[in-house]
């Protein structure tokens, strides 16, 4: 055989080993973010925890299903970094996501963020400031607005710094204020909602001693 036919054949063999290969590498790629968010969704409204756990971790379908409000009924899209949102446009909820937020990472829900239904004043005040010392911004999303997620996360917590005492909450036009005070000053978190709509976190104020 001459050298080349033996180039030919080898070029005939590395294109069908590529034309092979490349439905396969096809197959095995994950659904796009979109795909896999309205997925879980849609298991989600039908109440269907076989679908949900399909394209969701156990954590986030046990989550997801104490939404308590009513469905979102618009997808504001994915980013390229795999986060999904389902929000409200016709019923306002407590907190900044309005409505539910989704991390999709290969193929699955890792991560999950929804409006809370909190029915305490001192209880959402308590866990926005919570989130603040964990860094866990998506947190604070659930349960207070942008403005006050703004205000407090502008300042890093210090676990070394002075510490925080809580003082309660009292209550002020439109809602109530929950304290800590603080060697120097104190913080007022400004609540707003009601028990059978849910109390959130709506601004953040200082004072100086």
């Amino acid at each position: 055989m001459s050298s080349r036919s033996m180039l030919a054949g080898a070029a005939l063999s590395a294109t069908a080993l590529l034309t092979i290969a490349a439905p396969a590498a096809q197959a095995q790629a994950a659904p796009a973010h979109s795909t896999v968010a309205k997925k879980l969704f849609d298991g989600w409204l039908k109440k269907n925890k076989t679908t949900m756990g399909k394209y969701a971790t156990p954590a986030v379908v046990t989550k997801m299903l104490k939404y308590k409000f009513r469905a979102p009924d618009k997808f504001a899209g994915c980013t390229a970094g795999g986060t999904c949102r389902f929000v409200h446009t016709s019923v306002k909820v407590p907190g900044d996501l309005n409505g539910m937020l989704m991390l999709v990472k290969n193929g699955k829900v890792t991560g999950f963020w929804m409006s809370q239904h909190i029915t305490k004043p001192a209880t959402v005040a308590q866990r926005f400031v919570t989130t603040w010392k964990l860094t866990q911004k998506n947190n604070a999303r659930e349960i207070a607005t942008a403005g006050a997620i703004k205000t407090l996360f502008k300042v890093k917590w210090d676990p070394n710094g002075v510490p925080y005492h809580w003082q309660g909450c009292s209550k002020e036009p439109k809602g109530y204020s929950c304290a800590y005070s603080y060697e120097g000053g104190a913080m007022f978190l400004h609540v707003r909602g009601t028990k059978a709509a849910g109390y959130y976190v709506n601004s953040v104020s200082y004072i100086a001693d």
